[in-house]
């Protein structure tokens, strides 16, 4: 098959044509059928937490969603014209704080859509709950999140063995482990859904934070037990990222060392928090990259 290899500003362009590159985004599904398990906090009120002076990204502004205590899922469906049966969960980053919910989650849901994949939006809930570690609520809630989409697979058109998860930034952490603790289930079973499996078939982690302790580049954090069944890895960064270059150095080597299938990205230049959003550095091509070696693996094949 052609592969459908789309930049953001291809997708922009095609906006108001007679066939649309995504289909219409559905209405949140809550995660939990009540209370999200082990939150005893009550928060203010979920929110976009920008501020006027806010920086922007590709001069385009940022929600930084906060204040999320109900997690949820939306479903980006590929369009059938185009449809692969691949599904990717999508975990946007904010340091555990907030959500840059437009910027790394609906927009590469969008262009997930346009390479023929399902994109699911994961809310998941931040900040970081007192006397927990950073990543265990959002860690309930991306397991919570596989699971459901594996539990309607049928209805979604997704194949069950083509589900992914790509983060960014504190996502990536969490795509991260979510990809190496699959073998526990960190909540207690809520209902059928929760018979499946949690693993992702595949990871993709964009400028990842985390992965590597405070001052330490030559050891994965604690939490990141890697295995070799930790699913084949796509990772990307940039030398200049504050976060640190290591994050994805020293975890592609433990991948290595696992006999763990990776594929690792390193530009030059391009700093932390760009998305997909289209600029004038090399970095902003990683999209292709992704789909290329996703169509490489038969992720793409319909």
């Amino acid at each position: 098959m052609r592969l459908l290899s789309l930049s953001l500003a291809v997708l922009i362009s095609a906006i108001g044509t007679e066939v649309p590159l995504w289909a219409e985004a559905s209405t949140p599904i809550r995660l939990w059928p009540g209370k999200a398990p082990g939150d005893t906090q009550t928060l203010a009120a979920e929110q976009d937490t920008s501020k006027a002076n806010d920086g922007k990204v590709a001069g385009k502004s940022v929600i930084r969603l906060g204040n999320v205590s109900d997690p949820t899922l939306t479903v980006y469906p590929a369009p059938a014209d185009r449809a692969t049966g691949a599904a990717v969960v999508v975990c946007p980053g904010g340091g555990y704080h907030i959500l840059a919910l437009d910027l790394e989650g609906s927009e590469v849901c969008e262009w997930l859509n346009s390479i023929g994949v399902t994109g699911v939006l994961l809310k998941y809930r931040v900040p970081a709950r007192q006397d927990r570690e950073k990543h265990a609520a959002p860690l309930e809630d991306a397991q919570r999140a596989i699971r459901l989409v594996r539990s309607h697979a049928d209805d979604w058109h997704v194949d069950t063995k083509r589900i992914g998860i790509l983060g960014f930034s504190a996502g990536g952490h969490l795509a991260a482990t979510a990809s190496t603790r699959f073998n526990q289930s960190t909540y207690p079973e809520v209902d059928a859904a929760d018979k499946l499996s949690c693993r992702p078939d595949f990871s993709v982690l964009v400028y990842p934070a985390y992965l590597t302790p405070d001052k330490a580049d030559t050891n994965v954090s604690a939490e990141l037990t890697i295995s070799r069944d930790t699913p084949p890895t796509f990772l990307v960064m940039t030398e200049d990222d504050p976060v640190r270059v290591e994050n994805v150095l020293v975890y592609t080597e433990a991948l290595k060392k696992a006999g763990v299938s990776a594929e690792l990205h390193v530009y030059s230049s391009g700093g932390h928090g760009y998305g997909l959003r289209p600029t004038a550095l090399p970095v902003t091509h990683w999209p292709d990259l992704v789909a290329t070696w996703m169509d490489g693996r038969g992720l793409m094949k319909k």
